[in-house]
């Protein structure tokens, strides 16, 4: 318990500080902040022209081995937002963050819709205790 709450006190401090222009920055930020969570959370950081944080959102939670992703609803938040740009995270509670065919369909939906609403999802970084992985390697966004 005083573990997760040094944890979530970090996190804020890392909120503060964080430059979201250094991918190192952002993967720190989200694994501090999900990746020994008991359920999957997928998480959206909003951002504006200028890929500074307009808002860290949770948009879904879901159980051990799952969370859903909508794309209609984190399309609608963004428009809501003014948010020009995103960047899609979830934790997997196994510890293993390699991605399932759900998450890079999902994924692909949701920067397909993005272009077409002129918003770029810059990635979808999925992380574990074992670390984390950026779906950006994994397939073609465009």
């Amino acid at each position: 318990m005083v573990h997760e709450a040094m944890l979530v006190s970090f996190k804020d401090e890392m909120l503060d500080r964080i430059s979201l222009s250094k991918a190192a920055d952002v993967i720190e930020y989200l694994v501090v902040a999900m990746a020994r969570l008991p359920i999957e959370e997928v998480r959206v950081l909003f951002l504006d022209s200028k890929n500074r944080l307009i808002s860290d959102e949770v948009v879904s939670r879901g159980t051990i081995s799952e969370a859903p992703i909508y794309p209609r609803e984190i399309l609608k938040r963004s428009l809501a937002l003014d948010a020009t740009a995103l960047i899609l995270a979830h934790n997997h509670p196994s510890g293993d963050p390699k991605p399932s065919e759900n998450d890079i369909d999902a994924t692909l939906r949701l920067v397909k819709a993005g272009k077409e609403l002129g918003l770029t999802v810059h990635d979808h970084i999925i992380v574990g205790r074992e670390g984390w992985i950026s779906l950006r390697d994994w397939v073609e966004f465009e």
